[in-house]
């Protein structure tokens, strides 16, 4: 949370005195890009959505829709969207924290995926298949 107000902060008081289009595009297009990955992944996870990195109990194992493509939809999105409001922005030091969320999720997700191979038992399979954020990359 602090990162992501550290984002829209930087981006309000840290602005390019010049405005570039082909930046604003570039955000439009990573802002995109991230809202359909997080919209993805909360409709594929339907009822096992939880603001908590922990499953919840009675839940399954979501492999359908974009998590057939990486295993964390919702962090992919938040990152997306964090750089692209940067770039329309145009601020760096909002940039560079939007980049900052990218080892922070990673390691979220190290610590969610240690509970999620405990819970199903084919999340280890699964975890093998499929990018952590970014298809066929990371």
């Amino acid at each position: 949370m602090v990162l992501l107000l550290a984002v829209l902060g930087l981006s309000l008081t840290c602005r390019a005195v010049e405005s570039h289009v082909g930046l604003i595009i570039l955000g439009v297009l990573f802002g995109a890009l991230g809202a359909g990955f997080g919209v993805a992944g909360s409709l594929a996870l339907g009822a096992n959505l939880t603001p908590f990195p922990r499953p919840r109990e009675n839940a399954r194992l979501v492999q359908h829709g974009i998590y057939a493509r990486v295993r964390h939809p919702l962090y992919t999105g938040v990152i997306l969207g964090s750089a692209g409001w940067a770039l329309i922005m145009q601020s760096w030091p909002a940039l560079v924290a939007a980049l900052i969320l990218f080892p922070f999720f990673d390691a979220k997700a190290r610590r969610e995926e240690n509970w999620l191979r405990g819970t199903y038992p084919d999340y280890a399979e699964y975890e093998t298949r499929r990018r952590k954020f970014i298809p066929w990359v990371y």
